[in-house]
C-alpha cells in the first residue's frame, strides 16, 4: 500500500469553514491542554513535601529522560491517523506498535538498571551527586511509561481516523484524574520521597489512559477494522511502507525531545544548579500549557488540507490560535498573575517563582513560532515530505546545542538561558521548514496542471 493512497483518499466533506476547523480541533486541543496541566499539578504536590526543591529537580530530570526514551512512539498518533483505514493496515500498525513498545521498554530497563544510567546521568548530563539516586529511583518506576504511551497513541490515531475524536479528550480527562488523584493521595498519606510520588502518578495516569483508549474504540475496531469489516480495494500496507513513513517522524521527535536532557546538562554546569534544575521544569510546564493548543494543529492540517479552499482558512485559524496563546503566556509572564500561578497554585518558593517567571517572559513569543511550525509540519507531512521535517529538527538541535554552549561559557543565568535556547532553536527549525515549504510551493506552482488550494 502506498502512503499516497492512504492520505489522498479522504471522504468528500462540505466546504471547509472556521466552524468545522474549530470543532475538529477542539477535542485535540483540549487533550493537549489537559496533558499540559499534569506535570504542573504533580510539581505542585511535590512542592508541598519534604525536600521539595531537590525532589522537583530530580523529577524534572526523570521526566526529561523518560520522554526522550518514548520519542519513537509519539508520532504513532500521526501515523495511525493517516494509515489505520483497513483491517489489514490496522493489524500491521498494531504489530508495529507492539514492536516499538518492546524496544522502548528494553531501553528504559537499560537506563534504569545497568551502568548506562551512570554514563548518561553522571557523565553526559552531569547531574549533581545529591540528585543521582533520586533520579535512579524515578527511572525505575517509570519503566512501563513508553509502552503505555505507544498503545494509547496508536488507539487515539484510530479514533481520529474514524471520527471518534471525543474519546481523545475523554481519555485525557481519565488520565489526569488518575495521575492527579494518585499524586494527591500519595502526598497526603504516604511517606514516599517526592520523586517516587511523581513517577508513580505519571505512570499510573498513562497506563489508565491506554486502557481507556483500548476500551473506548473497541466497537469501532470490531465494526470497521475487524474480521467482519467490509472488504476494501486498497492495496495492503507493507511493513516497509509503514517504517518509511514513520521513521522520519520518529527521528524528528527524538531530536526535539533531546532538548530537555540537553537543557538539564547545561543547567547542571552553571552556578546554583539545583535551583535552576528545579525552576526550569516549573517554567517549561507553564510554557507547555500556553502552547498546548497549537500542538494539536498538525493533525488538523493533515486531515483537512486536501479539501478545496482549505489552505487560507487553515492558515488564518493557525495564526489566530498562536496569537491567543502568546497573549495568555504574556499575561502570566508580565503581570502579577504569574506570581499567583507559581506561588499560590504551584506552591514553589519565592526564589523559584522569580526564576520561573523570568523563563516565561523570555519565551513568551514561543507559541506563535510553534503555530507557524505546526502549519509547515502539517503541510509537509500531508505532502509526504517527512525527511524535510527531520532535517529541520537537526537544525533545531544544532542551534540549541550552540546556544546552550555559549550560555554555559558566559555563565548565563540558567532558566533564562534554557528559555532563550529553546526559543531560538525552535525559530531556526520553523524557518527551515518554511524555506522547504515555500520551495515546494514554488515548484508546484511552476508545474502545469498543478492543483491550487
Amino acid at each position: 500500500m502506498t502512503i499516497a493512497v492512504a492520505l489522498d483518499s479522504a471522504p468528500t466533506a462540505p466546504k471547509l469553514d472556521h466552524k468545522r476547523i474549530r470543532l475538529f480541533w477542539l477535542p485535540l486541543a483540549a487533550s493537549w491542554l489537559l496533558m499540559g496541566t499534569e506535570m504542573p499539578f504533580v510539581n505542585a504536590m511535590l512542592s508541598r513535601l519534604n525536600d521539595s526543591e531537590r525532589m522537583i529537580a530530580a523529577f524534572g530530570i526523570v521526566g526529561a529522560l523518560s520522554i526522550t526514551i518514548e520519542s519513537p512512539v509519539i508520532m504513532l498518533l500521526t501515523t495511525s491517523t493517516a494509515l489505520a483505514r483497513t483491517p489489514q493496515s490496522y493489524a500491521m500498525l498494531r504489530r508495529y506498535t507492539q514492536h516499538l513498545m518492546l524496544l522502548t521498554t528494553m531501553i528504559h530497563v537499560l537506563v534504569g538498571w545497568t551502568p548506562l544510567f551512570d554514563v548518561i546521568v553522571r557523565g553526559w548530563i552531569g547531574v549533581p551527586e545529591s540528585l543521582v539516586e533520586a533520579v535512579r529511583l524515578g527511572m525505575r518506576i517509570m519503566v512501563f511509561w513508553s509502552a503505555a504511551i505507544a498503545w494509547r497513541r496508536f488507539k487515539q490515531g484510530v479514533m481520529i481516523r474514524h471520527g471518534q475524536t471525543k474519546f481523545v479528550g475523554q481519555g485525557t480527562v481519565v488520565r489526569l484524574v488518575s495521575s492527579a488523584g494518585l499524586a494527591a493521595a500519595l502526598a497526603i498519606w504516604s511517606h514516599l520521597p517526592g520523586v517516587a510520588v511523581g513517577a508513580l502518578a505519571l505512570s499510573a495516569g498513562v497506563i489508565v489512559e491506554a486502557a481507556y483508549a483500548h476500551w473506548a474504540i473497541r466497537q469501532t475496531v470490531r465494526a470497521q477494522l475487524g474480521a467482519g469489516a467490509a472488504a476494501s480495494d486498497e492495496p495492503p500496507l507493507s511493513y516497509g511502507d509503514l517504517v518509511r513513513f514513520h521513521v522520519p517522524l520518529a527521528g524528528s521527535t527524538l531530536l526535539y525531545l533531546l532538548a530537555q536532557p540537553l537543557a538539564s546538562a547545561a543547567l547542571s554546569r552553571l552556578p546554583n544548579s539545583e535551583a535552576a534544575l528545579a525552576a526550569w521544569p516549573v517554567a517549561s510546564g507553564l510554557v507547555f500549557i500556553a502552547r498546548a493548543p497549537v500542538l494539536a494543529l498538525p493533525e488538523v492540517i493533515i486531515a483537512l488540507i486536501h479539501e478545496p479552499g482549505s489552505r487560507p482558512a487553515l492558515r488564518k485559524f493557525t495564526v489566530g490560535v498562536g496569537a491567543a496563546c502568546v497573549a495568555v503566556l504574556a499575561l502570566l509572564g508580565f503581570t502579577p498573575l504569574g506570581h499567583v500561578y507559581f506561588r499560590s497554585l504551584i506552591g514553589v518558593s519565592e526564589e523559584l517563582a522569580g526564576l520561573a517567571i523570568t523563563g516565561a517572559q523570555v519565551a513568551f513569543g514561543l507559541p506563535m513560532i510553534v503555530a507557524w511550525q505546526s502549519w509547515y509540519r502539517g503541510n509537509l507531512t500531508a505532502q509526504r515530505a517527512t525527511p524535510a521535517i527531520t532535517l529541520a529538527m537537526v537544525i533545531n538541535l544544532a542551534t540549541l546545542v550552540a546556544a546552550l554552549a555559549v550560555g554555559v561559557a558566559l555563565r548565563a543565568p540558567g532558566v533564562a538561558l534554557a528559555a532563550t535556547a529553546l526559543t531560538v532553536s525552535t525559530l531556526a527549525e520553523t524557518l527551515a521548514l518554511g524555506v522547504t515549504f515555500n520551495r515546494r510551493a514554488a515548484r508546484s506552482a511552476a508545474t502545469p496542471g498543478a492543483a491550487a488550494n
